[in-house]
This record gives structure tokens, sequence and C-alpha cells, in this order.
């Protein structure tokens, strides 16, 4: 079992750790979606190149929640052998792709809750968490020039473009307030110098969101209503369908390998 920090109980790191990887491998598996389907050759290789980075960190948070856990779990089991309530993922990452614009909407949504939260997180009193943290910081630097700059070609390019990023982003923008919803986890966590204040990284969200936004020539959506329950195990209806997608062949070959 991964030794933790003495302040913080294995339980709570674990159920960290799940949520971490839950994120990245659902919007990861949500963007392999799009190989064979980019707009063009260049945007296809992108988006899968950007869906193995969060896959490559999914496995390695779920490898440590394995580790931490003490049950004999690893990386695939977590991944493969969990039902849709046990995933603790945000809601934002598992709905749809929708169209391209929808994608890069939420995808830059995600990015920049991503890149100030593992920016913070390199600093974790967990030295394993916070090197991958570090390890991750460095490919969502990409990430979001991507998404930002897709972002920005399509709200001020054709008037198409713009009304379908405008959609997009009336339609994900009350699954983001669950990003910043702290609960126990994330204040035992935060007290023990393990996570990062939600509160400084949604002032900073706030500000990046915006500046990009209006340089889309797009329009911030009103605060509404927020949906949650993501990092609770109460999801929309669209997870079960994706991990029964995701799951078939580990489920119907368990223990085969090649």
């Amino acid at each position: 079992m991964t030794e933790t920090t003495s302040s913080a109980g294995n339980d709570d790191v674990f159920e960290y750790l799940l949520r971490l990887g839950d994120d990245r491998l659902v919007l990861g598996h949500r963007l392999s979606e799009w190989c064979g389907h980019g707009p063009i050759l260049e945007e296809d290789i992108a988006l899968a190149n950007i869906s193995l980075d969060l896959i490559g960190q999914a496995t390695l948070y779920l490898g440590l929640a394995g580790e931490t856990e003490g049950k004999g779990r690893d990386a695939d089991s977590l991944a493969y052998f969990r039902e849709g309530v046990e995933f603790r993922n945000l809601q934002l990452v598992e709905l749809p792709k929708g169209d391209f614009a929808f994608t890069i909407a939420r995808q830059f949504l995600f990015d920049v809750f991503s890149l100030h939260h593992l920016e913070q997180l390199q600093r974790s009193a967990n030295k394993e968490l916070a090197g991958i943290a570090s390890k991750g910081y460095k490919e969502v630097r990409y990430h979001i020039r991507h998404s930002s700059e897709w972002l920005q070609r399509l709200g001020d390019g054709t008037t198409e473009s713009h009304n379908r990023a405008q959609k997009a982003l009336d339609e994900l923008w009350r699954f983001t307030g669950e990003m910043f919803a702290g609960d126990d986890v994330d204040k035992q966590l935060g007290a023990a110098g393990v996570a990062p204040d939600l509160d400084e990284i949604q002032t900073k969200w706030r500000a990046m969101v915006s500046d990009v936004i209006q340089r889309a020539t797009l329009s911030i959506p009103s605060d509404t209503f927020m949906m949650a329950g993501g990092r609770s195990g109460r999801h929309t209806e669209h997870l079960g369908h994706m991990l029964s997608e995701m799951q078939i062949v580990a489920r119907s070959h368990p223990g085969a390998a090649w």
C-alpha cells in the first residue's frame, strides 16, 4: 500500500485519485470517438493525440489509486470493472461529443480547469501525486493552446461556426459549476496540503475563460442552475452507454492479454 501524507486518510486520497483519473479516462474516450471522423486529417490526429495524453494520465492516477486502496486492483481493473455509480468524473466530460464546436468548447472549459488545478497540484504534499501532476501539466499546456485557438477560430469565423460555438457554450455552461463544488474530501485533503484550493482555481478559471470567450467574439453564458452529482456517482444517462462500449472487450474476455 502506498504511503500517503500522514494527516490525510487513505480513503480520501483514494477517492481523490479516482476523480482525477476518471475525468481524464472518460474525456479521453470521448475524444477518441473522433478518430477517423475529424473535420480535417491534422485535426483527427491532434484529437487522437490529446485523447492518448488524457488516457495516459488516467492510467497513472488510477494506478496510484489502486496502490493506495491496497486491495489488489490496478488501473485496468478500476477502468474496466467498475459500474457507472462507482465513477467519480465530472458530468461535463461524459456528455456525448456532439459536433466539432461542442467538443472544442468542452475541451477548452476543462483544459482551463485542468491547467490551474495541475499547476497547484504539482506542489501537493503527496509526492507521488505531485509527480503525476507535473507530467500532466506539461501536456495540458499544449492542450489549452489547441482548444483556445480553435474556439477563437470558430467564434470569429463564419456565422455558422460562431452560432455553433455559442450554442455549445450555452449548453455546457451549467455543467461547469461542478468543477468547483468542493466537499469534505476536498476540505480534508486541502487542510493536509494534498489538494489545491478550488476557490483560487475558480477565480483563475473565470478570468482566463472570460478573456478567450471575449476574444472569440462569443458571449459568456449567464450563471444558471448548475448540474452536480458526478463526484458522488450520480451521472447523466450518457455515462452508462459510454461505459458499455468502453468496457465490452475487457468484460467479455477477463484476464486476456496481448
